[in-house]
């Protein structure tokens, strides 16, 4: 995949807003997209350039859209990271790792295996107990199939793909979890709660959104979570 995915072609493969940055970049952002989110980014949003304006590299790789943070997704986001620090000659540079939904499991489930210094996390309405996971929703098997299909055992592969019960192996960095209380598809309860209470005694915050339903982060929670971004590089 190295030989694979360079500067020139890597918007093939992720967006970026590295061309936005007006200094040398002081750290890296990579967002993993939710449950069957796909395509491709075709616009600087408000957080990639509220991000630069930080200088910070916002990246989102194109994952398989129902990856879990699968092997193939986590190496895919290593390269990808791998190829933009050694362009801007960034030596160990610090990774902030965020994302919602599934993309929430999978930043919380990428700070354990990725081969980056990862600093810190933000996760909106993230799946953390992902075996639950698979019998909360109709839709979800056949998904968590597809991720691991070449895994030999499809339920020791959820246990290590999942925030809950990696708890106790998660890097000492910060955690910063958003959730909203009526969200229908990821269980406040059974998800980030839960999550919290086997994190106990770790640097970690967790918002509740009263009210609102999946990842439906108010204004004032959507400049929070950013904000989390921006101080985690130091």
């Amino acid at each position: 995949m190295k030989n694979i995915i360079n500067y020139e072609n890597f918007r093939y493969f992720a967006y970026s807003n590295d061309k936005l940055l007006k200094t040398d970049p002081k750290g890296i952002c990579v967002e993993f997209w939710g449950l069957n989110v796909c395509g491709m980014q075709d616009e600087d949003n408000e957080r990639a350039k509220k991000l630069a304006e930080a200088g910070i590299i916002f990246i989102i790789p194109y994952t398989n859209p129902w990856s879990w943070m699968n092997e193939k997704a986590c190496e895919r986001a290593d390269v990808i990271i791998d190829m933009m620090a050694e362009h801007y000659g960034m030596k160990d540079p610090q990774v902030v790792s965020t994302g919602g939904s599934m993309g929430g499991l999978c930043s919380i489930v990428f700070c354990h295996y990725s081969r980056h210094n990862v600093v810190a996390c933000v996760s909106n309405c993230p799946v953390c107990d992902l075996p639950y996971h698979y019998t909360e929703r109709p839709d979800l098997p056949h998904t968590l199939f597809d991720a691991f299909y070449e895994c030999d055992d499809l339920d020791a592969a959820m246990v290590a793909h999942s925030p809950l019960h990696l708890a106790a192996e998660l890097p000492e960095i910060e955690y910063h979890i958003f959730h909203c209380d009526a969200d229908q598809a990821v269980n406040i309860d059974k998800h980030s709660r839960r999550f919290i209470e086997a994190m106990k005694g770790r640097n970690i915050t967790f918002d509740v959104i009263p009210g609102r339903g999946h990842c439906q982060l108010t204004d004032d929670m959507v400049a929070k979570y950013d904000q989390f971004i921006i101080d985690a590089v130091k």
